[in-house]
């Protein structure tokens, strides 16, 4: 006699592609960090929570690092596309690009609250996530100087000024998360950064 259910409701388990797999433990992973903190995601942590077997976080991972690197990629590509579509959305004018610049790098920092900087803690040291970061951070100021360079005197935007804006970023975004201001303040900031910084041009990037 069969064995197999016989009520018509039954579905039978649909085995995960690999990159469907690889964005269910993406997500978990964050799920573990804000429930449970960093220090707690652990390869093993991961599988159990994922409800699979460890190779099989392994075998997408690696290793703890491998899993954290993985994890920034994840939040640099959601922060890259949310932006990339804003600007597609909104108006080739220098005051929107800068207003959907600012607002996208500080939600995307609020969003993922304090679990990115966890990951960015727990990978301190790692020559490869400081190789990473500085390729996305680069990434990040070449996409700025092409889309507000052509609205500054001179078309272009100073390196030094655009180095500048970055830490601004970074740490208006951290006051936002921390509570220190609201997202609208450190968005509203960075605008205005951002605005100076094309009125600037590349006037003032040469020594005196």
């Amino acid at each position: 006699m069969s064995s197999v259910p016989t009520d018509r409701s039954y579905t039978p388990r649909r085995r995960l592609s690999r990159e469907d797999r690889l964005r269910q433990l993406l997500d978990m992973s964050w799920r573990v960090i804000r429930d449970e903190g960093t220090d707690a995601l652990t390869l093993g942590r991961l599988a159990e929570r994922a409800g699979v077997t460890k190779p099989v976080v392994y075998d997408h991972f690696g290793t703890r690092e491998g899993l954290l690197t993985a994890l920034y990629r994840d939040f640099d590509a959601r922060q890259t596309a949310t932006m990339t579509a804003a600007l597609e959305a909104g108006a080739p004018t220098a005051a929107d690009r800068a207003r959907i610049i600012a607002a996208c790098y500080v939600d995307c920092v609020a969003a993922q609250g304090r679990e990115i900087p966890g990951v960015l803690a727990a990978l301190a040291g790692s020559p490869e996530l400081a190789a990473l970061k500085r390729d996305y951070q680069r990434a990040f100021l070449e996409t700025c100087r092409q889309l507000l360079g052509p609205f500054a005197p001179g078309g272009d935007l100073p390196a030094a000024g655009l180095w500048a804006m970055l830490g601004a970023a970074d740490a208006l975004s951290d006051a936002a998360v921390a509570g220190d201001l609201t997202p609208e303040e450190a968005q509203a900031e960075l605008r205005r950064i951002l605005l100076a910084l094309i009125e600037r041009g590349t006037g003032d990037d040469q020594p005196s």
